[in-house]
């Protein structure tokens, strides 16, 4: 049993570029993000997938639209959605990325979940993808907590060196991580 998947994160969000975490509230593609995912769909032409999941919040649906409609069947999963940041929702990154790195792994925001519940959703849809989609390339379209989950899940990283090594921080933004489900 072997699912070869490939990560993209959504594109640039009006709230990204206001430095706010939008965490479950709904927020468009800014006009970088638009083009972003745009330059994305060139950059991954000469990909093959069968299949690809996206998390049904708006930014990640529209990035992969713009990068895969009429090219792939596009699945929406809400176990693909960023962490629930609960009241903190569309709060300034400042108040809300030091809980992520920190009280929050294992805590749940207020009203919200932990990185630990965003673990979960993930090792949930892991086992969907070995029930379901064995010997597939999959792509999934969604967001930063989903990833670091995934860096945690098939990388074995502690979530301290997932944090640590995360590509916002490396500034190493590529178009496409891989992982593989064994």
């Amino acid at each position: 049993m072997s699912i070869k998947i490939t990560y993209f994160v959504h594109g640039t969000t009006t709230d990204n570029e206001k430095h706010i975490s939008s965490g479950w509230y709904d927020v468009e593609l800014s006009e970088l993000g638009v083009q972003q995912s745009k330059e994305l769909r060139e950059q991954v032409e000469d990909e093959v997938f069968d299949v690809v999941f996206c998390s049904d919040l708006k930014r990640a649906v529209d990035s992969a639209h713009f990068v895969f409609e009429g090219i792939y069947p596009i699945i929406l999963d809400a176990r693909l959605r960023e962490c629930n940041y609960g009241k903190l929702n569309a709060s300034p990154n400042a108040v809300v990325e030091p809980l992520c790195e920190d009280e929050c792994i294992y805590n749940k925001f207020p009203d919200g979940e932990s990185y630990e519940d965003v673990k979960a959703r993930m090792a949930d849809f892991l086992e969907f993808l070995k029930k379901n989609y064995d010997g597939k390339h999959i792509a999934i379209v969604a967001h930063k907590a989903p990833q670091l989950s995934l860096d945690v899940l098939l990388k074995g990283y502690t979530w301290e060196e997932a944090l640590a090594k995360d590509w916002r921080k490396t500034k190493s933004w590529q178009p496409g991580w891989e992982y593989q489900l064994n």
